[in-house]
């Protein structure tokens, strides 16, 4: 162990939490094109503060990534994935606090972004800086490659790797996720979902209409309604001609582990917390794990249609819109599954649709024997006193493939999140002690990957 490297942590526990405050204060919301240049000019001042020589490196049409390279005493590079991008914060009636107040209660920050993932963010910071005040240098080289476009898809980050690949290879890469499950087990993700995620519009006539009208004229939002009845059939099978082509059942190996899962992990006070009287299909065990990891999915994110307002209001809309997202898993294509949904619509009568695509992702994994894997799961055995869960891909999506895909880096997810955090909802928050904890695991892995 570095107890030296552990005891600056410790003691610097206060700073490292502000200094995650100010950063979750400054909305970065890239959905909405809020915030992001301040955000990434906040972040390069923070890693300068800590002799971190992080730079902006310009991205055409999007936001900036924040970039640096610190040379380490050993050989090997480390490269660390974040992104600095949160999501919108609403419904802002169903927040605590302000969401950009970074409110602390009860060992809790309250904050969007504080566990997706600007908590993972400094608590990387905050790793090299103990290491860099108490050794004078790291035992590793490491990377930063920080993005301001991960919640939208990661628009421009692929044009940019290929443009300046330097800023991404390396030989492995810490990725941004993970979390403490419900039974404060740490999780370790080898890999991620893709996406296809699109935005439907059906259109009527050129104006809003008084409802009366719906003898004679068209209604996009039954449209709409019948469209989206024709993806998925009430078994939950996607019905879209071709889908499931190409889709890789799990190895035995990956068997293996949903199974030892599946004997640890208690679906049952996981399904009450949620308040569900079931899970799909009647799910439970290998069968239930079996399905979140390795099966594709086609989700209705939102649908928008007409008068939405307190009391009534009798239209006839002239347009209707609906996002939804399919999780890709491998070998399918999210170019692929673009071209098969719009041919699907063209069959069902709906080629009139406009189809919009607003986040294109490929899956991505890690092999089981990659080095790296041994380094963080036996360094998160050591920091937090029990084995951790190893799961072979998120059920999320991440520019996994984009990043890591061009050099066959072998990622690893590991975070300071836990299984209440709310990522994506309101009062997203982290608990202090975990933040600390993750602090002196990435401290603890730097070591460790050198050696």
């Amino acid at each position: 162990m570095i107890a030296d490297v552990f005891r600056y942590i410790d003691s610097h526990g206060d700073t490292f939490v502000h200094d995650l405050q100010r950063l979750c204060r400054q909305p970065s919301i890239s959905a909405q094109g809020v915030g992001l240049e301040a955000c990434a000019d906040l972040l390069v001042a923070q890693m300068q503060a800590r002799g971190i020589a992080a730079v902006l490196e310009p991205v055409p049409d999007g936001p900036p990534l924040v970039c640096a390279e610190l040379p380490g005493e050993r050989s090997g590079t480390l490269l660390m994935y974040n992104h600095y991008d949160v999501q919108p914060p609403e419904p802002l009636d169903e927040w605590e606090f302000d969401p950009f107040s970074a409110t602390i209660q009860g060992g809790r920050l309250y904050a969007r972004g504080a566990q997706d993932t600007k908590g993972n963010i400094m608590a990387r910071l905050a790793a090299v800086e103990a290491w860099l005040r108490v050794r004078g240098r790291l035992p590793v080289t490491v990377k930063f490659l920080i993005e301001g476009e991960e919640e939208i898809g990661s628009r421009h980050l692929g044009a940019a790797i290929t443009a300046r690949p330097d800023l991404a290879r390396a030989d492995a890469c810490i990725w941004e996720s993970g979390h403490k499950d419900h039974r404060d087990v740490p999780t370790i993700y080898l890999g991620a979902k893709g996406i296809c995620y699109v935005e439907l519009d059906s259109h009527g006539a050129s104006r809003d209409l008084h409802s009366s009208q719906a003898t004679s004229i068209v209604n996009p939002a039954w449209r709409l309604v019948w469209a989206l009845g024709t993806l998925k059939s009430a078994d939950e099978l996607i019905r879209i001609a071709g889908f499931y082509d190409g889709v890789v059942p799990p190895s035995a190996a990956e068997v293996t582990l949903v199974e030892r899962i599946a004997a640890s992990r208690d679906a049952e006070a996981i399904r009450r917390d949620l308040g569900i009287p079931a899970y799909l299909k009647g799910l439970t065990g290998v069968d239930l794990i079996t399905r979140d990891l390795f099966e594709p999915t086609c989700t209705i994110c939102g649908l928008t249609a007409g008068y939405q307002g307190p009391g009534s209001k009798t239209v006839l809309p002239r347009r209707a819109t609906a996002k939804i997202d399919f999780r890709l898993v491998p070998n399918q294509r999210p170019d692929d599954i673009l071209e098969k949904l719009r041919e699907h619509l063209r069959r069902e009568a709906f080629g009139d649709f406009t189809v919009r695509p607003l986040g294109l992702e490929e899956p991505y994994k890690t092999p089981f024997d990659a080095p790296i894997v041994d380094v963080v799961t036996e360094t998160a055995e050591e920091v937090y006193g029990i084995p951790p869960v190893v799961l072979p891909t998120m059920t999320g999506t991440g520019p996994m493939h984009i990043v890591c895909g061009p050099f066959d880096m072998p990622a690893v997810g590991t975070g300071i999140g836990y299984a209440k955090g709310n990522s994506h909802g309101p009062n997203e928050n982290i608990r202090i002690s975990d933040y600390i904890q993750g602090i002196k695991h990435l401290a603890l892995i730097l070591e460790r990957y050198a050696g």
